[in-house]
This record gives structure tokens, C-alpha cells and sequence, in this order.
């Protein structure tokens, strides 16, 4: 079986923001669909090693901004590749504004915004499956979507991989294991995709 087979569904990226009590977190996901539209429903599946998981889990709201192909890579970087638990994401980050549901929504490198109330959750394993209604949206450009494709030909592609003298890729977020030999049971600590999804270097 060749996995790299499920790189070639097309998928939307976005920041996942959350608010719990006085602290803001988002990270970058690319399962939200729209499910109904009356009601006007979406579901998404957030892994559970992420802070911004708990905090839906907690509190049920969320927002979502949907990345447009102006994006440039650090803004992968900066949402995707530290974690929430170690930083604050949004401090110093200035191209954001809050939505009615109290959590941030990204104002530029985005064409639109999605707030969205959890009513039902199912437990995926590694993930959680959440379906929630729309409760608020804007369109803020008429720039094109980026997509998974887009983002691993055109935006990740530019980037210089670090110089290491060998070892593992993560060929989803370019994470580097140093060492000649994988283990097995290896996760990702950005994406924490398994070592299957990692090639030698």
C-alpha cells in the first residue's frame, strides 16, 4: 500500500483558533468540511495532542481562517510548528481580530473567517471529530484558497531544508529526526504523523 496515495485528496488549510479563560492558541488543520447548509453545519477533526483540542473541548467554540495562496511560509511556521503549551502564538501577532465568539480570527494572509459552536463530538482515536454549527462568517478577500497540493509544491518546496549530515524527513511538515536508524514508534513532535510518513535523508 502506498500512503502517499492520500496526499493526492484535496484539502483547504486553515489556523484553528481557540480562547480558554484569558489565553488565545491556534494551530493548523486541513479536515474542516461544510456538512449542511440548512443548517448551516461543518465538522473537523483536531488531533488530541494539541492545546487548541482541549480548549474546544472545553469551552465548544471556535474559529476558523481559511489560508489563501498569498500565505507565506512562516505563517505555517509560526501556527504549525511550536506548540501552544511552550508559546503564546498570538503575542506579538498583530494581523488578528476577535469574533463575537471571543476567539481570534487571522486578518490578513486569510480570505475568509468561520466561527463555528461544537454540539456533538466523536472520539477518532488520535482525534477528535467535532460537528458544529456556524454561528458567525465573513469573506475578507477574493484570493484564491491554498489548498494541501499548493502548499507542499509551492510554499514548502521554497523553503531551504536545514543542513543536516543525514537522518529522517517527516514528509508532511519537513521535521528532521537525526540518527540512522528510525524507530518504529516514532511521532512527528510538530505533526506527530508516525514514522511511515517519514524518508530517509
Amino acid at each position: 500500500m502506498n500512503k502517499k496515495a492520500m496526499y493526492n485528496i484535496s484539502y483547504g488549510l486553515y489556523v484553528l483558533a481557540a480562547r480558554r479563560g484569558d489565553k488565545d492558541n491556534a494551530c493548523i488543520v486541513n479536515t474542516p468540511i461544510q456538512v449542511t447548509t440548512s443548517p448551516n453545519r461543518i465538522a473537523l477533526a483536531v488531533i488530541k495532542a494539541n492545546l487548541t483540542h482541549d480548549m474546544i473541548m472545553e469551552t465548544g467554540v471556535f474559529t476558523l481562517s481559511v489560508i489563501s495562496k498569498e500565505a507565506p511560509f512562516e505563517l505555517f511556521r509560526h501556527f504549525g510548528f511550536q506548540s501552544g503549551r511552550d508559546t503564546d502564538k498570538f503575542n506579538g501577532w498583530r494581523m488578528a481580530e476577535r469574533s463575537d465568539n471571543g476567539c481570534l480570527y487571522l486578518t490578513s494572509c486569510v480570505n475568509a473567517w468561520i466561527s463555528g459552536k461544537v454540539i456533538s463530538s466523536q472520539d477518532l482515536g488520535t482525534h477528535t471529530l467535532f460537528l458544529a454549527d456556524v454561528t458567525d462568517c465573513e469573506v475578507l478577500s477574493d484570493a484564491e484558497s491554498m489548498t494541501y497540493a499548493y502548499y507542499q509544491s509551492d510554499v514548502k518546496q521554497q523553503q531551504k531544508p536545514p543542513e543536516k549530515k543525514g537522518g529522517w524527513r517527516c514528509r508532511v511538515c519537513g521535521y528532521i529526526y537525526e540518527g540512522d536508524e528510525l524507530p518504529a514508534d516514532f511521532e512527528c513532535p510538530i505533526c506527530h504523523h508516525g514514522a511511515d510518513d517519514f524518508e530517509r535523508i
